[in-house]
This record gives C-alpha cells, sequence and structure tokens, in this order.
C-alpha cells in the first residue's frame, strides 16, 4: 500500500522550483491540494471488504436427512424394581399322567424334552389288573349272548301262549342289562386305552413338551401309584415366578408392565404383565411372590430357567423426557444437541435424573417444546465443538 513516505524526496521541490516568486505560494497550496487528494485515495483503498465466514456451520441436505429429531416431553418419572424369579410352564396348561393300573413297563418311545402330540403314545404296560378287565369283558360279550338267546326262546313260547308275558319282560330285562355291562366295559377299555394281552397304552392327553417324566422301560410299577410318571405342558405361554420384599410390597400392583431377562437371553427382553399377586408371605424368605404371565414365541423360555425381573411403575413426579439414546457423555458431563434449525444447533449441558426403557428424564437443562437431535447427534457434536 503506498503512503505519504513513499512520493520521491523531491516530488515538493520540484514543484516548487516551477512556480518562482509569488507565484511560489499558489504552487506550494495547489500541491498541498494534490497531495491531500491522493492520501484520500489511498485510504479508500487501503484493505478490502471482509467476506462472510465461510466456516458457518450448516446441516447439508444429506445430513439433514439422515439426523433424527424428538421433541421434549413433560412425562412422570418411571420407577423400576428388580427383582430375583424363575420361569414356570402354566398351570392351566399342563397335564399330569398318572398311571391307572400297576405292572411291567414294555416300553417308554418318549424322552424328557420331547414335543408330543394329543393321543401320542407315552408308555406300554403289561399289567395283572388289565388282564382281570379282560376277562369282565369276555363275561359281559357271553352274558349278552346268553340273554339273546334266551329271549328268543321266550319270545317263542311267548307266541305258542306257553309263557307268560312277565316272563318275557324279565327276559328283555335281562338282555338290556348285560348290554349296559358290556357297554361299559368297553367303554373302559376306549378311555384308558387298554389293548388285548393284557397291555395298558399311555397316551399324551395334550399336545406340548414332556417336562417331567419318572418312568423307565422295564421297571415294575406297583398298584396304586400316586404320583404322576409324566407332565406335559403347552409352552407358547409361560410364568415368571418372581419374589418381592417386603419393602417394595406397596408398590407392587396387578397390571405392570414386567421385563423378563433370562441367562440364556443376556441382550433380550421378554415384555410381561403381573396378572396375580398371591398375598402371603413366605415365612423363611420374608417375600411375596408374584407371577407374570409371558407369551413364549419359538418356545425360547424353559421351565425352571432363573429370570431377572423388572417391573416398572409411574411416580407422580413429572420432568423432561427425551430418549436416552440423545445424550452425549463427555468427562463426566451429558450434553443434547439442541436444534433450532439447519444454522441454528447448540451444544446444551443437561443432568440426568434416571433412565428407564430407554428414556432418561431431565432435571436441569431442557424445557418441553424444545426439539433435539436423536440420531447422528455425535457428527453434529464434534462438527460445532472442534471447529
Amino acid at each position: 500500500m503506498k503512503n505519504w513516505n513513499t512520493l520521491p524526496d523531491n516530488a515538493c521541490s520540484n514543484a516548487e522550483h516551477r512556480t518562482p516568486g509569488k507565484g511560489g505560494r499558489s504552487g506550494h497550496a495547489g500541491f498541498l491540494l494534490v497531495c491531500g487528494a491522493v492520501t484520500l485515495l489511498t485510504a479508500c483503498t487501503a484493505e478490502p471488504v471482509p467476506a462472510p465466514d465461510a466456516k458457518a456451520f450448516a446441516l447439508s441436505d444429506t445430513m439433514l436427512q439422515r439426523i433424527g429429531l424428538d421433541t421434549v416431553k413433560l412425562m412422570p418419572v418411571e420407577s423400576i424394581i428388580e427383582l430375583n424369579g424363575r420361569i414356570a410352564a402354566a398351570d392351566n396348561r399342563l397335564a399330569s399322567v398318572y398311571p391307572i393300573v400297576g405292572g411291567q413297563v414294555l416300553d417308554v418311545p418318549v424322552e424328557l424334552g420331547d414335543r408330543v402330540t394329543k393321543g401320542q403314545v407315552l408308555a406300554v404296560i403289561r399289567s395283572s389288573e388289565v388282564a382281570d378287565l379282560e376277562r369282565k369283558l369276555f363275561d359281559a360279550r357271553s352274558d349278552v349272548e346268553v340273554a339273546e338267546k334266551n329271549l328268543e326262546t321266550k319270545e317263542a313260547l311267548f307266541a305258542s301262549h306257553l309263557l307268560s308275558e312277565r316272563k318275557l319282560v324279565e327276559a328283555r330285562h335281562q338282555l338290556e342289562k348285560a348290554h349296559a355291562k358290556l357297554r361299559r366295559m368297553e367303554e373302559t377299555f376306549s378311555i384308558y386305552s387298554l389293548r388285548a394281552g393284557s397291555q395298558y397304552v399311555m397316551q399324551a392327553p395334550i399336545s406340548g413338551y414332556v417336562i417331567q417324566k419318572d418312568i423307565m422301560r422295564d421297571i415294575t410299577l406297583p398298584t396304586g401309584h400316586s404320583d404322576p410318571v409324566f407332565v406335559i405342558a403347552e409352552l407358547d405361554e409361560v410364568w415368571a415366578l418372581a419374589e418381592v420384599y417386603e419393602s417394595d410390597i406397596a408398590r407392587v400392583k396387578e397390571g405392570l408392565n414386567a421385563e423378563i431377562i433370562t441367562l440364556s437371553y443376556p441382550d433380550r427382553v421378554f415384555p410381561g404383565t403381573v396378572d396375580k399377586i398371591f398375598n402371603i408371605l413366605d415365612p423363611r424368605t420374608r417375600t411375596m411372590r408374584i407371577r407374570i404371565k409371558l407369551q413364549n414365541p419359538g418356545v425360547l423360555l424353559k421351565p425352571e430357567m432363573i429370570a431377572r425381573v423388572r417391573l416398572s411403575f409411574q411416580e407422580e413426579q413429572q420432568l423432561p423426557a427425551i430418549p436416552a439414546a440423545a445424550i452425549i457423555n463427555e468427562s463426566g458431563k451429558h450434553f443434547v444437541m439442541v436444534f433450532k434449525d439447519r444454522y441454528n444447533i447448540g451444544t446444551r449441558q443437561v443432568v440426568p435424573f434416571r433412565t428407564t426403557g430407554g428414556t432418561t428424564w431431565i432435571t436441569e437443562g431442557l424445557e418441553p417444546g424444545e426439539v433435539i437431535v436423536s440420531r447422528e447427534q455425535l457428527f453434529v457434536y464434534d462438527a460445532l465443538n472442534d471447529r
């Protein structure tokens, strides 16, 4: 940039030399006017006007489509109760199978854990009790044959007027009794699946999974065996039984939402609902049992699995709530990105109160109705804070 000092040293003397005598004053004044004009011109063109800041942050169209936005909502705070429990078959969806006779076990074609269908053979037992029933069935059939022949004879005699009507009625009554006895024996064989050869066939009363089996091939079951030898359960719906400590009893109600986590599937949450409270305390553990009904697609949950139960309920307190994934953690502090438009996005420090089920409640830093970035917020945070 040029200034006054850059002019030649003899510029003024040359000008004065060209205007001698009295005219030198007017020439000197003209020279000053010229120098002033030069100074004014160089002052006006000394620095260029700065351009707008090219580094100002703004979301591109592509990034604007990628980010997620959520509105801060005022919501009741949810609390969590952690309980220990186990998975159990639903009592109303299982069947216990008892042997109706004693005897030698000839075959057990199913194993513990097998899926069976209704009517499928579970075991075959050869029994002397079945032999007695077979004899009674044979006797009942013989009694029917005898009663039928007796009635034919009585009807012939009655037709010849050699028999009274009362005797004919008695013969008919004897035949009806014989038929009733035979039907009863045939129904017994049908209901209990008794076969020829003194065999009793145990069949599955429902379709499901064998969850208990207390019978083996070649053993002898005693007559009057009172314990079930099979338990079959439908496992498309199961229960989670959990123990509630005395300090939490007042907060547990029927209908509470529950989340079940097992050791077998630590990354999967099974949702359920508290559907029954057993209002009795176990004197040994000082706990009250509750029952949670669970849908079990794919039969992932097995009876006797250890389960961790989380019950959630709403408190009276309300606070601003946002998705837990929207919070940025750095150096022990918590931040969110507050969004106004693509040119106005700010970093805001917040104080979380509680996080439950993917939602975080905030005590300081946000107000209901504000909009925050809930997806790709870390990219926006880095872009704004690393400039």
